[in-house]
């Protein structure tokens, strides 16, 4: 199988495509792809593809969590072809479902990883692999972008500073929600995770049961608190006890489906694995064992 990285320059603070040079010199199976801007991934493994149509290819997405979906939007439904990880991101928050970044990291371990079908979301035309959220979610999403490359509030403190600002100005968001054809939500809410995935924003677990294989997406919607409640509560949003505590009782709503629709007022937002989308209506269905993905 030919191992082709699939390497965002900007990652590691630079230093990325030297480390997995040096790591894969002098084996021929593996190559090595410096991605040139927003959406390259995609389009080069789409191409990468379609160049070798019968050809074996694994895809190491060698970046944050943005390129980790790149990557799975170009092979999502491709059967010859499949992906991993080397994390390099904030966040990494795939991956925690599989037992965390550190496991990613050994390349001799990636390079001999077996592929296994997982699901993915489909949304519209697009793909998330982790997580699909709007409200407080998406807006803290858009402020991590704006902030991440600045100095102290961006990096790693990113997320952090994009809840702060939600608490401020994105304290409600109006939708109407159904899921499997069933009305799931009509009016206001604070913040709404359909997860494919376990972990957003580095370290909340917005879905603590969700599994990345049975066909099933989790939807957490959080009705509309007052700041001070919020956080109050927001330790054990995020250590992923929330579906347990009885603090969370009239607050929290969740359910599990597979074709979920979302429609909101204009200037409504999501956020598809930490990109910003726009629009009044989006699909999301899960595509059971849509994605083939090795875990070391």
């Amino acid at each position: 199988m030919k191992h082709v990285f699939v390497v965002n320059p900007a990652a590691g603070n630079g230093s990325v495509p030297q480390v997995v040079r040096e790591r894969i010199a002098g084996r021929p199976e593996c190559e090595v792809y410096e991605t040139k801007g927003k959406r390259d991934a995609t389009a080069f493994v789409q191409s990468r593809c379609a160049r070798s149509p019968e050809e074996e290819l694994c895809f190491i997405a060698c970046g944050g969590d943005g390129t980790v979906n790149e990557v799975a939007s170009g092979i999502a439904g491709n059967p010859k072809a499949c992906m991993t990880v080397f994390p390099l991101g904030s966040g990494n928050d795939f991956v925690k479902a599989f037992g965390g970044a550190q496991r990613f990291l050994d390349v001799e371990a990636l390079l001999r990883a077996q592929p296994l079908p997982i699901d993915i979301l489909k949304v519209g035309e697009r793909w998330a692999v982790n997580a699909f959220h709007f409200g407080l979610d998406a807006a803290v999403a858009k402020t991590m972008i704006d902030v991440k490359p600045k100095p102290i509030i961006g990096g790693r403190n990113a997320y952090p500073t994009g809840v702060a600002k939600a608490l401020i100005f994105n304290m409600r968001t109006w939708c109407h929600m159904e899921v499997d054809g069933e009305e799931f939500h009509d009016g206001n809410m604070l913040l709404c995770t359909v997860a494919n995935g376990q972990y957003v924003g580095g370290s909340y677990r917005c879905a603590p049961r969700s599994r990345y294989d049975d066909g099933l997406a989790e939807i957490c919607m959080v009705r509309p608190v007052s700041r001070l409640r919020f956080l109050t509560l927001m330790n054990a949003y995020k250590a992923g006890s929330h579906l347990d505590d009885p603090r969370f009782e009239g607050i929290v709503f969740y359910r599990r489906g597979r074709v979920i629709d979302v429609s909101g007022k204009p200037g409504f937002m999501v956020s598809l694995d930490g990109e910003i989308v726009e629009g009044q209506s989006f699909r999301v269905e899960v595509i059971s064992g849509g994605l083939r993905f090795a875990a070391p």
